[in-house]
């Protein structure tokens, strides 16, 4: 097992988005001028988002509802449980104060698109075949981890009944409408109306330059990521542990679901690697918008600058191999 790990793991380390990624915090750490104009940084979200949720949309219109909807009900139930888990942890055990600890657990029960791409391709590196609707899991876990985060932070700091609907209502108008669910959801119901053909007509331009677009976009998280390293000394090292060990308890649910639920050993891993992300680009807009007393340095750092790429580098092939365990593969 430990050679297999060790395969798998060489194989990930090796691909080219880590390597950007990597590349990205070298520039950092080394203090060069390279850095993206933040319109190029918007783009280039936006085409990962679309093509995502598009190909997503395609891929759920050949499998039909029937295969999808019992995976993705387990999808949303793990997004809404896992800040219901990891708040008292934060609160009690990490003494962080009721809204710092909701805004947190917020960030772990949501999702990074970023970290779900990777995982396709480690996959695809590494022929392992997985279901092509898979984008559908991340479109339905983005937002109930935000809502239930953003309850929690609410409830607990004894908000006036009148100040919380109004914020009930704009968080949950944020969670639904914010950019990364509306095109993620649009985009995937776009493709599911207009199935295989809609794909074919739009090859060239949502599949063929995928690759590259990534890199760039890994590239620059990486530069993101490398900027926060600075904040880890705030953090404590209560924080940095849960960082690290949260997710991993939190992709082997995700790979147990994946299982039980019927899910190839690729789509598993898929499952297992969307539990243990966490959020960087939603749920920060969501908590700077409905719970602003929160500390932006705790959720940033613990899911940008330790989560992010432990995941990407040490986590993929570990959720792999807890998805071969949970599937019997030696």
């Amino acid at each position: 097992m430990s050679l297999e790990f060790w395969s798998i793991m060489q194989a990930n380390l090796l691909s080219p988005a880590v390597l950007f990624f990597a590349l990205g915090c070298v520039a950092t750490l080394a203090r060069s001028d390279l850095r993206f104009p933040e319109p190029l940084y918007v783009a280039l979200t936006i085409y990962l988002l679309v093509a995502i949720g598009f190909k997503g949309g395609v891929a759920l219109a050949r499998a039909g509802l029937g295969e999808v909807w019992l995976p993705a009900t387990a999808a949303v139930a793990i997004g809404t449980l896992i800040p219901l888990v990891a708040f008292p942890i934060l609160r009690w055990i990490g003494r962080l104060s009721n809204v710092d600890a909701a805004a947190v657990a917020a960030h772990y029960g949501s999702v990074s698109a970023v970290t779900f791409i990777a995982a396709t391709n480690f996959l695809q590196a590494t022929t392992t075949p997985f279901e092509e609707y898979s984008s559908v899991f991340l479109a339905v876990m983005e937002s109930p981890a935000i809502v239930v985060g953003i309850l929690l932070g609410k409830l607990t700091s004894h908000t006036r009944t009148g100040d919380l609907k109004a914020t009930l209502a704009r968080s949950l108008h944020e969670a639904v409408a914010g950019r990364s669910v509306l095109l993620l959801v649009g985009s995937l119901l776009i493709g599911w109306l207009c199935g295989p053909d809609g794909l074919k007509s739009t090859e060239a331009f949502f599949v063929a330059p995928f690759q590259g677009v990534l890199a760039l976009f890994l590239l620059e998280m990486g530069m993101v990521a490398a900027r926060r390293f600075s904040d880890l000394r705030e953090v404590g090292p209560f924080l940095l542990g849960f960082a690290t060990l949260f997710p991993v308890a939190a992709g082997f649910v995700g790979a147990a679901a994946g299982w039980l639920t019927g899910l190839s050993l690729g789509g598993t891993t898929l499952l297992a690697v969307l539990a243990a992300s966490a959020s960087y680009i939603a749920a920060p807009a969501a908590m700077r918008l409905s719970l602003p007393e929160a500390n932006p340095t705790l959720y940033l750092a613990s899911a940008l600058a330790v989560t992010f790429p432990f995941n990407l580098t040490l986590g993929l092939p570990l959720y792999a191999l807890m998805a071969r365990w949970w599937h019997g593969i030696a």
